[in-house]
């Protein structure tokens, strides 16, 4: 007793600290580091106080990404790296035009239903055999996930998913049900055995083709319900060990894929735009990063990394039966038939395309067109139309002069009565509200971006860019494909830990000074971490759309591993296989560019 009554204030100690340990960590971070500026003194010195300060609150969120973001502002202007109304600029780019033009296109999407209608037609054209469903629900995934945000489309298709994977194992159980009526006495017995004896294939094609018709849909449900209610200690019972794989596969299938499929377009995901801003923003003279290149190096990258992903999970978790993924004329089974209606069924209630999800599709169609056309690199694009004008259009123009016209076009038109009973036209609503638009706007990311670029430009007013790069000097004598190696494995591994948003901020401005040190053109390591970065597949919460699929209770955390520590090695293997292929030829990156600066070994005061 007196052991255990010496222990409670270490015990109410400890609970004290558990409670602060945001706090504490902010405090411990900001003193700890307080000696590199004052013993050193110098602009590279108190730059680097800064970057490891907010590097720490990035990867621990002690604070709130955006407010972490916002450090520079008030500490560059204290050190004096940077006046405060330099700093200030930094935080909107072309980038947010760009984000808020996509975001507009998203909040129509998303408003009129286009996503849902899009993703169930695309899954109605590939099938209902468990395979072929599993990749046509990635496929829709990953094109819903070029356009709208990679937590949206998870959080969108994951409904149909667990709708569709219920009514599959409902089936399964109305099968059992139904063959057990045949050997309880419910039917003629002796018939039954005797057909099934004598007459084996007519045995096999009923076994293919049960007679569910003659269930009605309330027993069906009654069924599916009593089997659902049954829970385990997990909170969720299953009727065999498939049934569970199989909801494991398609929830790592949804969330998979639609970050690959952000990796296509700039605007697919926030890593993707971060990444052009700051690299169009460091090297103005390239002029080679736009929506139309960043689609044919990473397309490619996608699609591999889509089917073999697909692979990997069919065969981790149902295993490859090629047969019966190939059988061609075969009659649909009860589960591919009751999944068949089950998706039929969620795309009528959507009901027949209306006005405004045709408007929403033309101008969706119109933007991405512009957005291809504007400079695609092996002709001539529309922004050659203003010769006096060059590198004044780019895709954030594109996104603002479509998004506008989403407050514009009228979506419906409001009446009222008049006293004498007459229907009157006195406004219109247009496609989307502002209100609506400040829903899906990611103030958040807008934020982090800025206090990215904020971070880079001290970098470079203050000497660190330059110093950094010439401690990374040495690394010149190991092979380029070694240092793009380790480079994409250290990304890879950080992300799983940290935003994406914020690993690249933090390693954008070091990544870039290391390949102008080793002279070797920036694109070659810049672009492969990048795709990397968004290979955050390993825990639920290394990524919102593995939060999403994991809040469904089909998967443990070690589900998650061993899956995505497979996709992980795929992704990398990919992205080195595209980067020393049809990426070289694209930017020549063999080549030292004349875009890039020439670093020179000098000692800095």
């Amino acid at each position: 007793m007196r052991i255990w009554t010496s222990r409670l204030p270490e015990m109410k100690l400890l609970e004290i600290c558990l409670i602060y340990r945001r706090l504490i960590l902010i405090i411990l971070t900001l003193l700890l580091l307080l000696p590199l500026p004052l013993i050193i003194q110098t602009k590279e010195a108190e730059c680097a106080y800064t970057l490891f300060v907010v590097a720490i609150f990035w990867l621990t969120e002690a604070v709130p990404l955006s407010i972490a973001a916002l450090l520079p502002a008030l500490m560059f202007p204290l050190f004096g790296i940077m006046p405060s109304k330099q700093v200030a600029s930094a935080y909107f780019k072309d980038f947010h035009l760009l984000l808020i033009g996509v975001i507009c296109l998203a909040t129509s999407i998303e408003k009129w239903n286009l996503h849902k209608r899009i993703a169930l037609r695309l899954v109605m054209m590939v099938g209902v055999n468990p395979a072929w469903l599993t990749l046509g629900f990635m496929i829709s995934t990953a094109f819903l996930s070029m356009w709208l945000s990679n937590t949206s489309t998870a959080a969108m298709v994951m409904p149909i998913v667990e709708a569709v994977a219920q009514q599959i194992i409902s089936a399964e159980a109305e099968i059992d049900a139904t063959q057990m009526t045949y050997f309880s006495g419910s039917t003629n017995n002796g018939f039954e055995i005797d057909a099934s004896d004598n007459f084996p294939e007519k045995n096999e094609l009923k076994e293919k083709a049960p007679p569910i018709s003659r269930h009605n849909n309330d027993a069906r449900k009654t069924l599916g319900k009593m089997e659902m209610e049954k829970n385990s200690e997990a909170g969720r019972r299953y009727r065999t060990k498939k049934d569970h794989m199989m909801c494991k596969l398609m929830c790592l299938s949804i969330a998979y894929s639609s970050t690959i499929g952000g990796l296509t377009t700039i605007t697919g995901t926030s890593t993707n735009l971060i990444f052009a801003e700051h690299f169009n923003f460091r090297y103005p003279e390239c002029q080679c990063i736009n929506f139309g290149s960043w689609f044919m190096l990473s397309f490619p990258v996608a699609v591999i990394l889509l089917f073999l992903s697909w692979i990997w999970l069919q065969w981790l978790f149902l295993g490859f039966n090629f047969a019966e993924m190939f059988k061609c004329g075969k009659t649909k089974t009860a589960k591919e038939q009751a999944c068949a209606d089950v998706i039929k069924e969620e795309y009528q209630k959507l009901g027949p395309m209306r006005f405004q999800e045709i408007i929403t599709l033309i101008l969706f169609s119109i933007m991405a067109l512009l957005w291809f056309s504007r400079d695609p690199g092996f002709m001539p694009g529309w922004s050659s139309l203003f010769p006096k004008y060059p590198g004044f259009a780019t895709d954030s123009t594109v996104a603002l002069t479509i998004g506008s016209l989403f407050f514009l076009i009228p979506a419906k038109k409001l009446t009222k009565m008049s006293p004498t009973g007459e229907i009157i036209a006195f406004d219109y609503s247009p496609l989307i509200t502002w209100k609506e638009f400040q829903s899906f706007m990611p103030w958040d990311i807008a934020i982090l971006v800025g206090g990215g670029f904020a971070l880079a430009d001290g970098c470079e007013q203050s000497g660190l860019s330059k110093w950094i790069g010439q401690q990374l000097t040495p690394l010149g004598s190991l092979p380029v494909w070694s240092i793009i190696l380790i480079s994409s494995l250290l990304v890879t591994s950080l992300t799983e830990v940290a935003s994406n948003p914020a690993t690249i901020t933090l390693l954008l401005p070091i990544l870039a000074p290391l390949a102008e040190a080793i002279h070797v053109n920036p694109l070659y390591i810049l672009i492969p971490c990048t795709l990397c970065i968004s290979f955050a597949f390993l825990l639920p919460m290394a990524n919102p759309p593995n939060a999403i699929v994991f809040s469904y209770g089909h998967l443990k955390v070690m589900d998650m591993v061993k899956a995505g520590l497979g996709v992980n090695i795929i992704g990398v293997a990919v992205v080195m296989l595209g980067v020393f292929t049809w990426v070289v030829p694209m930017f020549d990156l063999h080549t030292y560019p004349s875009w890039a600066p020439e670093i020179t070994n000098t000692t800095l005061p």
